[in-house]
Formats: C-alpha cells, structure tokens, sequence
C-alpha cells in the first residue's frame, strides 16, 4: 500500500478524479438551472450530463480509470479491480471535487437563477422504496455498461467507451428525471445539498446507486465474465500489490 500512495501515477489518479468530478458536477447542474427565458428540457439535461460524463471519461480515463462516482468506485472494488487504498482515496476526490464544483456553481450563478442548485427529489408521486428502486435500476445498467466498455479482454470491435458511458448516463437521465431527477451518482446529489443545506429524503441517493453498481459487480465479474484469478491474487489486488488481466471466456 505504501509503494501505491508514494507513486507518481496514483497521485495523478486521485488529482484527476478530483478535477474530473468537479467539472462533470458543474456543468451537469448548470444544465439544469431554470432561466426564465430558456428552461431546460428533460432532453437537454440528459444530453448535458451524457455529454459532461463522456468528456470527462475522454479526458482522464487513462489517467484514473474515470470514476467520477463513488457507485462506480465501489462497483470496482468488489469486482477486485482496484485497491482498498485507492477506493478510498477516490472516494475522498470525488465528494471535494463535486463540493468544489457545486461551490463554483453557486458563486457565479445568478441568485434568482441558482435556486436550490438543481438538487435531487423525489417527484410528488415518487415514494421513497420507488425512488431507491429506480436509482438501483439505472445505476445498475451504468455500471454494467462501463465494465463492458472498458473490459481489456475483450477481443471485438468496442466502439468509443467515452460515447457508450454517455450514452448510458443520458439513457438514464431519460427516465430517471421523472422520479427522482435522475442521481446514478452519490457525488451528484450530495454536493448541492450540502450547498443548499437540504437533505430531505437523502438516503435514496446514497442506497439507491451504491446497491445497483454492487449487483451490477457482481454480475459482470462473477456471473457475465468473471475473471480467472485465484483468492490470492484477489486479496493482492485489493492491497494494490497486484494486477494481471485474463482473457474472459
């Protein structure tokens, strides 16, 4: 664990997460301030936040990997893909660059524009188990795709990961705004409320996209393509003192 937090490269790693997630948080929330001349869509926003996350994954994901969602980081961990020093250490990143950038956002918006930031809740006819149930089921698809998208093993034609993961966030911003305003991400929905000082409901978007990029782990890496590694190697991974892809079968 030491000879990974002393590199180079795993600092360049949580530097990126941190840039990264600041600007996906400042212009994914920026899309959806309500000007009176011009409110936003439900297609604007889910292209703007598609559009945010695909640049963002073009733009370091061969830096850190582009987790830029404590969901995903998570969903990483428990396929055994990175360490425990560097989840949490992403995890740190994300929630200060998603604070920065909602800070950011909040200090150049105009005060009869920001309003409550574009913060998440539930619609009016949402309950909360509806609401945990739709992040599960939206988080759960982004995850599955990022891990086909970037598996390595992978011997046909991918396309670009960056446009697939994209296309996956604004697939789910499609259907999600209507219940929740759409979160897949704990960083998305945290930084404004801690803004704007306002957590009703909350928990739904911590539960919600956490358990979705576990199961879709868990599918993935154990049931769709599971890696061919032994507990060692496992365990070695999850101290960072290991790393040896296999080919999926």
């Amino acid at each position: 664990m030491r000879r990974e937090l002393c590199s180079w490269a795993f600092v360049r790693a949580v530097l990126a997460e941190f840039i990264a997630t600041l600007l996906f948080v400042f212009f994914g929330l920026g899309s959806a301030l309500k000007w009176p001349s011009a409110l936003p869509t439900v297609l604007q926003i889910s292209v703007a936040f598609g559009l945010a996350i695909g640049t963002m994954v073009q733009a370091v994901g061969h830096v850190s990997g582009a987790h830029l969602n404590p969901a995903v980081t998570i969903a990483f961990l428990v396929g055994s893909h990175i360490s425990f020093l560097r989840a949490f250490f992403y995890f740190v990143a994300q929630i200060l660059g998603g604070l920065v950038g909602a800070g950011i956002l909040y200090g150049i918006a105009p005060e009869n524009i920001r309003g409550n930031l574009a913060i998440n809740a539930l619609s009016a006819n949402t309950t909360p188990g509806q609401a945990v149930g739709i992040e599960i089921m939206l988080t759960f698809q982004l995850v599955l795709c990022i891990f086909a998208s970037t598996d390595g093993r992978r011997a046909d034609h991918i396309g670009s990961p960056s446009l697939s993961i994209g296309l996956s966030v604004t697939l789910g911003h499609l259907i999600g705004i209507y219940y929740t305003g759409c979160s897949m991400n704990p960083v998305r929905s945290f930084s404004p409320a801690v803004i704007v000082r306002r957590f009703t409901n909350h928990w739904v978007f911590w539960v919600g996209p956490l358990v979705g990029g576990i199961m879709a782990s868990l599918v993935y890496n154990y049931v769709l393509c599971p890696i061919k590694q032994t507990p060692a190697e496992k365990f070695a991974i999850l101290k960072g003192t290991f790393s040896a892809p296999e080919d999926c079968p």
